[in-house]
This record gives C-alpha cells, structure tokens and sequence, in this order.
C-alpha cells in the first residue's frame, strides 16, 4: 500500500496508522469491561445521556426549548453524516 503524503509531520493524523492503532489500543484497554460499550449495554448509555444533560443550565438546553432548532441540527448532522450520497434520482422517488 502506499504511504499517502502528509501535510505535517506533528499530531496523530499525521503518524503511521499502526502506531495510531497502538495507541488507540491502549485507550481502549483502560476502560474496565463493563463500561467498554455504550452499544452493548442500553441501560448504561441512557443513564450516562440523561447525567450529561442534567448537568447542561435548564436555560441553555436549547433544543429542548426550540424543537426546529434541533430537527434542523439533525438534518444537518444526517446530511453531514451520509456525505450527500444521495443522488437526485434517490430523492426524486
């Protein structure tokens, strides 16, 4: 495979992918089994949401006062997300 060319040479994005997953590794093997995945362990990943938007200001959570301000936050995530995949002939259907 060949190395792509890199615009510097400081910073994780610019290290050699194994010694990127090395470190990641590592990250990954701190956290104790149990917490590993939010994914595996539904109930674990509903209470760690509802602690982080508790400790959010009740004045500041504002896609909780303003339900178009979040719908159009999602939106733009999605598209975000999917890269504009979509092609004209998809959302013509």
């Amino acid at each position: 495979m060949d190395q792509q060319k890199r615009s510097s040479t400081r910073g994780f994005a610019s290290m050699d992918p194994d010694k990127q997953r090395a470190i990641a590794r590592k990250g990954g093997e701190s956290v104790p089994n149990e917490k590993r995945s939010f994914s595996q362990n539904p109930t674990l990943a509903a209470e760690a949401g509802r602690k982080g938007g508790q400790s959010v200001n009740p004045a500041k959570r504002s896609f909780s006062q303003n339900h178009e301000l979040a719908s159009a936050a999602g939106r733009k995530g999605g598209h975000a997300s999917h890269g504009g995949a979509r092609s004209k002939e998809d959302s013509a259907e």
